[in-house]
């Protein structure tokens, strides 16, 4: 059920990527333009994602979730209206806070129904999502685009958002906060590590932290602001794929329309979804043997993933660059499957959502820069041509990945054994 709903997270926040060569076209908006509406979704995005984290640890989840996408795709509706720049900018910024509550709240539940046993690879499997929903937000908008005019992919998404919210709200069930974790009762056996069949609830089994507590867990430990960190930097380069890519392939390649908005997501979020679930049980297997298992299989996912960044920013034939695109996109599901599983591993329960949103502030808050800079870079860079500038501009992801690894190489050697979880 989480799965579908973050597909649409993912799909509504894509659609308007893919039709950014009409946007520039029809409404005269430039590159610097182009990139401001896209970062305003990622600034409000990370902007309200601690309120929505402190919010999560502290009220029934499933009324954020599925609230939320209700709301999230009323606005991915209204986007189909849009005419002006401010207009874009408005929209895209009610959308970020509309999908800010998403993963504080559902992430922290599906912690409660798995483990540390299989807590990596549950993640894994829900961040597939992730890469069908932006494979499929790129590609329908841009398909719709060409053949019913821009306004028509955010008709499909956003309606069909609506719809599998209202009716996931006879079916998605809220268990007890740290379910997962908390010791059978005496002479019964442990609950499955597969989430067990909870009863609904409020979630809430113990009086939640204070703002002061509740900071003070999460900032206080050094592994998890390298974490943090590293999340911003690789968010840095994976929201400049996620918002240039297909108007880099019409430009630099000639792609039409429809194609670059398959080719530009297909090749790197294809690839991401067949190695995130590998990555994930690696990451459990690691996890067992030693502190810092999971951020070992990222760190090396970033390691690796840098020079291929960089190759598809320079290279200048089209087989080199669907090789290039498909090897980043299998370094992108290994950094990508542990992302929140090498957090839960050291915050207790009771603070999860909160985490997961300071962490959300960081890494969007930061990484919402990408867009415009590229912007910045293909308008105002010393190369001969724009298609130059932003080949350069992208190639330099390369360099924020090989700094994003050296951070996690320094988490897993201050990671300590996990603390025993806290009786909630």
């Amino acid at each position: 059920m989480l799965w579908l709903v973050c597909f649409f997270n993912y799909a509504d926040r894509q659609a308007i990527y893919a039709v950014f060569p009409l946007l520039g076209a029809e409404f005269h908006f430039d590159k610097v333009q182009l990139g401001l509406i896209g970062s305003a979704f990622m600034w409000v995005y990370a902007g309200g994602a601690p309120l929505a984290g402190y919010i999560a640890d502290r009220v029934k989840r499933v009324h954020l979730i599925l609230g939320g996408c209700i709301f999230w795709s009323f606005v991915t509706v209204a986007t189909a209206g849009c005419s002006k720049l401010w207009h874009f900018v408005a929209v895209r910024a009610a959308e970020g806070l509309g999908e800010t509550f998403y993963f504080p709240a559902s992430l922290s539940l599906v912690a409660d129904y798995h483990g540390p046993a299989t807590r990596g690879r549950a993640f894994a499997f829900h961040q597939s999502s992730v890469y069908v929903g932006t494979i499929l937000g790129s590609w329908c908008g841009a398909v719709l685009a060409e053949h019913y005019g821009w306004r028509a992919g955010f008709f499909l998404f956003g309606g069909a958002g609506l719809v599998v919210a209202s009716v996931l709200y006879l079916f998605l069930r809220e268990p007890v906060r740290g379910a997962a974790e908390a010791p059978a009762p005496l002479g019964q056996p442990a609950l499955p590590d597969t989430g067990p069949a909870l009863p609904d609830t409020d979630g809430l089994a113990a009086a939640p932290l204070g703002i002061a507590a509740t900071a003070q867990l999460v900032l206080g430990r050094p592994v998890v602001l390298l974490l943090m960190l590293a999340f911003l930097g690789a968010n840095f380069v994976a929201t400049i794929f996620l918002t240039w890519t297909p108007t880099f392939l019409v430009e630099k390649f000639d792609y039409s329309l429809g194609s670059a908005g398959l080719n530009g997501t297909l090749f790197i979020h294809l690839a991401s979804a067949l190695s995130a679930p590998l990555a994930g049980m690696a990451a459990d297997r690691l996890a067992r043997r030693f502190a810092g298992g999971r951020i070992v299989v990222q760190a090396v996912g970033l390691l690796s993933g840098a020079i291929f960044v960089a190759t598809v920013g320079l290279c200048t034939t089209k087989p080199v660059l669907l090789m290039a695109m498909t090897a980043f996109g299998i370094c992108k599901g290994c950094y990508d499957a542990g992302i929140f599983a090498s957090l839960y591993d050291q915050i207790e329960p009771v603070a999860r959502a909160s985490a997961t949103g300071i962490m959300n502030t960081v890494g969007w808050g930061g990484g919402a820069l990408g867009p415009l800079f590229v912007g910045l870079a293909t308008r105002y860079g010393g190369g001969t041509s724009d298609v130059e500038n932003m080949s350069r501009a992208i190639a330099a992801g390369g360099v924020i990945y090989l700094v994003s690894a050296a951070l996690l190489g320094a988490a897993v050697l201050l990671s300590q054994p996990a603390r025993p979880a806290r009786r909630v």
